[in-house]
């Protein structure tokens, strides 16, 4: 049995709407405006990438934030910054198009200091599991982001597992390899958050959150039926890998 959820590689038009929390028509509106590119014909699987999705959370946050469409345009035409995904620069102000909790959290950092990949995975985590479980991913990346050994060592990580692409069999001695290396630099990157008082941190957000919604909704912003909708492409290899390591995680 499968120790992880296998998201789909692509998804359809009307997924990809109800993911995003929009219309279909609203997608091809983005289409036609040329906010978002058209997507990959001809799969039976469906149609919207991994990188297709979040160019569109942040097409939708950027235009709930009241941003022109000019403007909106303008933020996709730079080339990306090293370790970056998508076709999108890191441009000034993406991090305060997050929730104030996540911005608060990341207030330490310059802009600069940060991938668009982590930006890109703190506004997935925002939109799938709400603003407190992004504060808490925020660890990780003010960690990346203040040591460099291990920005280096995750770079490294990213890369090798990038290569456990189709051509890979499952059982190739890399796949169990890359997954020892993730579990090391992740025990690694854990014990650092700890020494370094991030995870109290995480504890006063949480302890300071709740308490401010005592009399309210004191439940964390919840999307679980959008979890394992959001497609990523991730071969065989890769997912094996991952299981793996997650394997390790729990026999420790």
């Amino acid at each position: 049995m499968s120790l992880i959820i296998i998201p789909p590689r692509q998804i359809t038009l009307r997924e990809a709407a109800s993911f995003v929390g929009t219309t279909p028509e609203t997608i091809r509106e983005y289409h036609e405006t040329g906010l978002l590119p058209e997507p990959a014909r001809g799969s039976t699987d469906g149609q919207y990438t991994y990188t297709d999705m979040v160019r569109l959370l942040w097409i939708t946050t950027m235009a709930d934030a009241g941003i022109d469409v000019d403007d909106i345009r303008g933020a996709f035409v730079d080339a990306a910054p090293a370790g970056a995904t998508g076709d999108y620069a890191s441009v000034p102000g993406r991090v305060g198009l997050l929730s104030e909790l996540v911005r608060t959290r990341l207030t330490r950092l310059p802009d600069e200091s940060l991938y668009q990949a982590d930006l890109d995975a703190l506004l997935i985590t925002e939109h799938m599991s709400g603003p407190l479980a992004a504060t808490v991913q925020g660890s990780r990346f003010i960690a990346l982001a203040t040591r460099p050994e291990l920005r280096q060592e995750c770079d490294r990580l990213d890369s090798a597992e990038k290569a456990l692409d189709d051509s890979v069999a499952v059982d190739d001695p890399r796949v169990a390899q890359v997954a020892q290396d993730r579990h090391v630099f992740e025990k690694s990157l854990n014990a650092f958050c700890t020494e370094s008082g991030l995870v109290q941190e995480e504890d006063a957000v949480f302890d300071s959150w709740y308490e401010a919604n005592r009399n309210g909704d004191d439940k964390p912003t919840s999307a679980a039926d959008r979890r394992g909708k959001m497609p990523y492409d991730f071969s065989p290899a890769a997912l094996r890998s991952m299981e793996l390591s997650f394997e390790l995680e729990e026999n420790e």
